[in-house]
C-alpha cells in the first residue's frame, strides 16, 4: 500500500499530510523500534565523538581548513558517485540483513583508525583513506537505514519515526563532541576512534533482537535491467519529490559546512581550541534537538515550512557570519541548528511519504545523494573561500546560497501549485502569503 503520491493521485505540491497519533514519542511504543533507537543513539554518540576528533585531528597534523573540507569530502564523494546504485541495493535486498554487515563495516572502520592514532603512525593521508572507505559503506548503509524505519512503523508512524531518529542524532550530537574534547585533551584522540568503533555493537544486537513477524512487510524489488533510470523517471514525473531534493542538494552543498566554518572560528577567528570547538556543537546539537521534537509533534509536513525554514536558515547565517563577540555567534548556532534540522526533517519526511515504497530506497538514495554528496562539492570550494577570504566570508557565502535556493524553490512550488504572491499591509492580517490564482482575482 502506498504512503504517498501514485500515478493515480499525486498530492498538491504545497503540503504533504501524514496523520500521527499517540504524541511526541508514540513510534518507541513499538519493540522493533524501540530497540531501533537504543542502538542508534549509541553509536551516533561514538560517531559525533569521532567527527569532532577526525576534524581536530586533520586540523592538527596540517593546520588547514581546506584539508578539513577534503575529509569532509572524500567522506561524502562515494555517495556522490554510487548513491543511486546504493538505493537499487535497498530496493533488491531485505534491508535488516543490509544492515547488520554495513554497521558491522562502519565499526571496524573506527577500529582501524583508533589503531593508527594510539600506535602514533596516523598521518593525514591515512584520515583521507578511512574517511572515503566510510563514504562506501554509507552508500547502502544510509538509504537501507532511511526506508527501513517505514518497515519496523509502519505508515501511520512514519513521521514520528523519522523526527524521532534526528533528534535521536542530535542528543547524540550533545553528548559526543563533549566526550571527544575531553578525551582529546586528556589521553588523546584515539580512544574516541576506538570507543566509536565499539560503539557500533549497539545497533547489531538491536538488530538482532527485533521480532522479525512484527516487521511491516517488506517490498524488495527483483533484480531487473533499468531499474536506476526507473528511479530516476519516478522522481522526475513529480513535482512534491524534485523540489525538496532541490532545495536540500543546495543546502546540503552549501550551507552545512560547519565542520570547516566551526574550526575556523574557534581556532582562528575567536582564539579558542579543541575545547571552544565542541562547546560550538553541542549548541547545534541543543538548537537542532529542539527543532526535531518540535518536528516530531507536527501532524504534517508542509512544504511551506521547508522553504521559511530554509530561508530563515540561511539568513542566520549571514548573521552569525558578521557576529564580532563569540557570545553572539555561539547564541546564533542554537537557532541555525534548529532551523537547519527543520528544513531537514520536512524534507525527508515529505519525501518518504510520497514515494511509493517500491520506489523508496531509490529516491532515498538520490535524497542522501544530493544532501550529502554535494559535500565533496560544496566542502572543498567553501574551504578555499575559508582558506582564502576568512571564515566569515565563507559561511556568509553558504547562508546566502542557501537563502537564493530556498526563495528560488518556493516560488517554483507556487507555480506548480497555482498559487501567487499576496501583500497584504492591513493590521491584522498576514502581510505577505501565497493564495490561489482565482482568490487573488477575486480580491483584485
Amino acid at each position: 500500500m502506498s504512503t504517498g503520491s501514485g500515478a493515480d493521485s499525486a498530492p498538491a505540491p504545497t503540503s504533504t499530510h501524514e496523520s500521527t497519533t499517540g504524541g511526541t514519542f508514540s513510534s518507541l511504543k513499538i519493540r522493533n523500534y524501540r530497540l531501533f533507537a537504543t542502538g542508534a543513539v549509541i553509536s551516533n554518540t561514538g560517531t559525533w565523538m569521532s567527527r569532532i576528533t577526525q576534524d581536530w585531528l586533520v586540523l592538527s597534523l596540517t593546520g588547514s581548513a581546506t584539508a578539513v573540507g577534503i575529509t569532509t569530502a572524500l567522506q561524502f564523494l562515494p555517495m556522490l558517485l554510487f548513491g543511486l546504485y546504493g538505493g537499487v541495493i535497498a530496493d533488491r535486498l531485505p534491508k535488516r540483513q543490509i544492515l547488520l554487515v554495513s554497521q558491522a563495516l562502519l565499526g571496524l572502520c573506527g577500529i582501524a583508525l583508533a589503531a593508527l592514532t594510539l600506535t602514533g603512525v596516523v598521518e593525514v593521508w591515512h584520515v583521507y583513506l578511512v574517511a572515503f572507505l566510510l563514504g562506501m559503506v554509507t552508500v547502502v548503509d544510509n538509504p537501507a537505514r532511511q526506508s527501513f524505519v517505514s518497515e519496523m512503523v509502519g505508515p501511520a508512524q512514519l513521521r514520528n519515526a523519522v523526527s524521532l531518529n534526528s533528534a535521536n542524532f542530535q542528543s547524540a550530537r550533545l553528548i559526543g563532541p563533549a566526550v571527544a574534547g575531553v578525551l582529546i585533551t586528556t589521553i588523546g584522540s584515539g580512544w574516541a576512534f576506538l570507543l566509536n568503533g565499539l560503539s557500533f555493537l549497539a545497533p547489531l544486537v538491536g538488530l538482532l533482537m527485533m521480532r522479525t513477524n512484527e516487521l511491516h512487510a517488506s517490498v524488495t524489488v527483483p533484480r531487473a535491467k533499468g531499474q536506476l533510470r526507473e528511479g530516476l523517471a519516478y522522481v522526475r514525473g513529480r513535482p512534491e519529490l524534485v523540489w525538496p531534493i532541490v532545495l536540500v542538494g543546495f543546502v546540503g552543498t552549501f550551507g552545512f559546512n560547519f565542520p570547516i566554518w566551526l574550526t575556523a572560528f574557534a581556532d582562528e577567528v575567536f582564539d579558542g581550541g579543541a575545547g571552544m570547538y565542541s562547546f560550538f556543537n553541542i549548541l547545534m546539537a541543543a538548537g537542532s534537538l529542539a527543532g526535531a521534537l518540535l518536528s516530531a509533534r507536527r501532524r504534517s509536513s508542509r512544504l511551506r515550512m521547508l522553504v521559511a525554514a530554509g530561508t530563515a536558515f540561511g539568513l542566520l547565517e549571514i548573521a552569525a557570519s558578521l557576529s564580532p563577540y563569540v557570545w553572539l555567534f555561539a547564541l546564533l548556532l542554537v537557532p541555525i541548528g534548529m532551523l537547519g534540522l527543520t528544513t531537514n526533517i520536512t524534507a525527508n519526511t515529505s519525501v518518504q511519504m510520497a514515494a511509493d515504497p517500491e520506489m523508496r530506497g531509490r529516491v532515498m538514495s538520490l535524497y542522501m545523494m544530493v544532501f550529502a554528496g554535494g559535500t565533496p562539492v560544496g566542502a572543498p570550494i567553501v574551504g578555499w573561500i575559508s582558506d582564502t577570504y576568512g571564515a566569515r566570508v565563507g559561511f556568509a557565502a553558504g547562508g546566502a546560497i542557501s537563502v537564493i535556493a530556498a526563495l528560488a524553490v518556493g516560488f517554483a512550488l507556487a507555480r506548480v501549485g497555482g498559487l501567487r504572491l499576496r501583500v497584504d499591509l492591513r493590521p491584522g492580517r498576514p502581510h505577505v502569503r501565497f493564495v490561489p490564482r482565482e482568490q487573488l482575482a477575486t480580491a483584485a
